[in-house]
């Protein structure tokens, strides 16, 4: 594994003694004394060796699982990232193969410094404070078009990097077991609406024709979370246009083996950002003769698939469609079981993106009725010409 990790080795449990002698870190709330105490005996075993200063840290981000950022304050200056994984939530160990991954592929992702794995804490470098998304201005496009290419460039140089056998496949199990996040969680719980037998089958025969479509694909790295609000602006261009350095790659934990079009049609559909078609196309097909000219697909890679643009959107539209039925239910999950409610606000972004596939390819249609019914929107009622 990467030789960035110092240290592979449980931190001791401290005693009581041990225990009040430590600083006190007030600017981070723990919901467990215990575990506050295995931090502080690990923060006090790496200050010195790092040159932390213990008492500067303060949260620094928390994101829709149980892991969370601090941020903690170097003696000669600058900051570094600390990750706080419970081992009984949260495994580390995915996080640690993917990140040697992306740094054998050149990309920007934080450097392991420390890693206790017992107790899940980690020391990390800091990529900065400031997403791309926070740079961004929906009603300006043109603004973002350079964004838009770095991100695109990182994602080919991530798909460059694949190999056979190294990561999980993302393969028609995972694409099932997310798709019926939906039915489970948006449509029974958060709605609260029981399909009748009809309705079942015609979400049925959806998902089957989307996990069709989305294993007909090559297959490449899936960062699987690939979007603005995770990628970093780079410290040295904080305050500029565009930055001089990479753009820092984080929340990549979960990354498998899967379709190409998966982290194209995420970074383009975000969860957070919503674009006009026009802009979505021109990026996308940007990316698409980036991919071509890689190898990825085209008439010259491996598979042959996606010469065709019109073939590869339908491909990025219905990789596209099996993400946001996933994450609104998801969303949902978030706020009904783990009391997360932010999230289920950006739940319409997610509707209006399966909507607007649906409505697109005329062997949807049926899914499409079943949709609107559960959102109660009234079809409009005239003559409608999809894609096949």
């Amino acid at each position: 594994m990467s030789d960035l990790i110092a240290a592979n080795s449980a931190a001791p449990a401290p005693s009581d003694t041990a225990a009040q002698s430590l600083p006190v870190v007030t600017a981070v709330a723990w919901a467990d004394p215990a575990r506050e105490a295995l931090f502080a005996t690990w923060l006090q075993s790496v200050a010195a060796k790092h040159g932390l200063l213990p008492a500067s840290v303060r949260l620094a981000s928390a994101d829709a699982s149980f892991r969370r950022y601090l941020r903690v304050d170097g003696s000669q200056g600058g900051t570094r990232i600390i990750m706080d994984a419970p081992p009984d939530k949260e495994n580390s160990e995915p996080f640690v193969k993917v990140q040697a991954l992306l740094a054998q592929a050149g990309l920007n992702a934080p450097q392991i410094l420390d890693w206790d794995a017992a107790h899940g804490f980690m020391l990390l470098s800091d990529l900065g404070t400031q997403t791309v998304i926070e740079k961004l201005n929906p009603e300006d496009s043109n603004a973002a078009h350079a964004w838009y290419m770095q991100a695109v460039d990182i994602l080919v140089d991530w798909q460059k990097a694949t190999q056979e056998g190294v990561l999980p496949p993302y393969d028609e199990a995972v694409l099932r077991r997310e798709l019926q996040l939906f039915p489970d969680w948006y449509i029974a719980k958060h709605r609260g609406v029981v399909l009748n037998d009809k309705q079942q089958a015609v979400l049925q025969g959806a998902f089957d024709a989307i996990v069709a479509q989305n294993l007909s694909v090559p297959r490449v790295f899936v960062h699987r979370d690939f979007m603005m609000r995770n990628l970093m602006v780079p410290w040295d261009a904080a305050a500029s246009a565009q930055p001089a350095s990479p753009l820092g790659v984080l929340d990549f934990q979960d990354a498998l083996h899967g379709p190409i079009t998966y982290d194209i049609a995420s970074l383009l559909r975000d969860a957070f950002i919503s674009w006009d078609e026009d802009f979505v196309i021109d990026i996308t097909i940007r990316y698409w003769e980036k991919a071509r000219k890689a190898g990825l697909v085209g008439a010259n890679s491996a598979s042959g698939w996606g010469d065709d643009f019109g073939e590869f959107y339908r491909g990025v539209e219905w990789m596209g469609l099996q993400r946001h039925l996933k994450v609104a239910g998801i969303f949902a999950r978030l706020t009904l079981r783990d009391g997360k409610p932010k999230y289920l606000a950006d739940t319409p972004r997610f509707i209006h993106y399966i909507r607007t596939t649906c409505n697109r390819y005329r062997q949807l249609g049926p899914f499409l009725q079943v949709i609107d019914a559960i959102e109660n929107i009234q079809p409009q009622v005239g003559y409608a010409y999809g894609r096949v």
